[in-house]
Parts: C-alpha cells; structure tokens; sequence
C-alpha cells in the first residue's frame, strides 16, 4: 500500500515508450488558437486579458531591458499553469512533479540570468557577493555564503514546485483512499472526509496556480538583479 501511493508519479511508458513527450505537448493543443478578428469569443477574450494583466504585474519592476523577457516568462507561466491543473484530474500525470523536469526548466532560466548580468554589468553582478560596509574579517566568508546562495537558488526553484505538487497529490489520495475505507464502516465520518477531501481538492488548485505563479515570478526577480 506504501508503494502504490507513489506510483502515480512514475513516469508513464506505453510498449516500453516513454510518454513525458506526449504529457508535456498536450496541454499545448488545448489552449483556443487566436484569430485576427476584432471580436473573438468569450475564451479568447479570457485568455487575452489574463495574459495582459500578468505580463502586466509580472514586468511592472522590471526595466524596459527586462522586457524582452515578456514572451517567454508569459509562455512559461501558461505553460506550467496548464500542466499543474491537467494533473489534477482523475488518471492523469503531471509531469511537474519530477524533479528532473522541474531542474530543466529552472536552471537553463537561472543561468540565463546570470550570464545577462555578467555580460552587461559584471560589476553590479558580482557586487552582489560582497554587501557594502562588510569587516574585512568576514569578506572571505560571505563571498562563500553568497555564492552558495546564488547556486541554490535553481534547487530550490525546482524543489519547491515539486515538493508543494507531490504533497498535494499524496494528501488528496491518502483523503480519498481512507473515504473509500471508512464507506462501509463508518459511513458519517466517511461523508466528513469527503467532505475533507473536497476542500483539500480546492485548496489543491490554488496551489497549482500559486506555484506556477511563483515560479516565473522569482525568475522575474532574478532578472531584476541582473537587467
């Protein structure tokens, strides 16, 4: 039983062919195709405005150099939006919740990041490494501590969306596997559980958002260090 609880996160093969290709290019046709028209339908119109206002809050501190992003970060943020809530229905995978994945995406952003900042301004960059007005005693030790905090910073990009993803999923079937148990034993405190289970599946959805949310948004503030 301890076992079978994780293998919802196992990567799904068909005749010993892996499928992460297929889970992770399918969300991509849900999405509406846009038209030229001037009045589109009731989904596109939705989808225009939420990618505006994102875009929108998520550039709103950068500087105009930090804008050249906008396609990109909006992409990814739409991009991990719909692979977070896809996972959330019954028999599916989400592919957001394999850390390989998740080290994919952010270290090839975070290192992005850092080559901007080294390129256009290496003074600036790597005056991040050393605050203003340190003891000289302490120079050689928070070079260190800020340079172990600078490589972490990807790990913990793509740990934190996978941890928040996983504890989710093993909460929702731990809820839903001890509801199906207590049916026929206990059936109120199976109806509460469900109950239970069914908050807990709402507040899974605003974490799906939230995380996609957080993500792009600390790569944005990445960015803002180096643009």
């Amino acid at each position: 039983m301890t076992l079978s609880f994780f293998d919802q996160f196992m990567s799904p093969t068909y005749l010993g062919i892996p499928l992460m290709a297929l889970a992770l290019t399918l969300p991509w046709v849900l999405f509406p195709t846009p038209s030229a028209r001037w009045l589109n339908n009731r989904v596109l119109t939705l989808q225009g405005w939420f990618i505006n206002r994102f875009t929108y809050q998520l550039l709103l501190p950068l500087n105009p150099g930090g804008h050249k992003w906008a396609t990109l970060l909006a992409s990814l943020m739409v991009f991990l939006l719909s692979l977070n809530m896809l996972g959330l229905l019954p028999y599916t995978f989400t592919p957001t919740t394999q850390l390989s994945l998740n080290m994919g995406l952010a270290v090839p952003l975070w290192l992005a990041t850092v080559i901007i900042g080294m390129r256009n301004q290496p003074t600036h960059a790597l005056g991040h490494l050393l605050p203003e007005g340190t003891p000289t005693l302490l120079i050689p030790v928070l070079i260190i501590i800020e340079t172990i905090s600078l490589f972490i910073r990807p790990l913990a990009l793509g740990v934190r969306l996978t941890a928040n993803l996983t504890a989710g999923h093993l909460l929702i079937q731990l809820i839903a596997t001890a509801a199906f148990v207590l049916l026929p034993l206990m059936p109120t405190v199976a109806v509460l559980t469900a109950i239970l289970l069914l908050l807990l599946t709402l507040l899974e959805v605003a974490v799906a958002m939230i995380q996609a949310y957080v993500f792009v948004l600390l790569l944005s503030l990445y960015l803002q260090e180096n643009v």
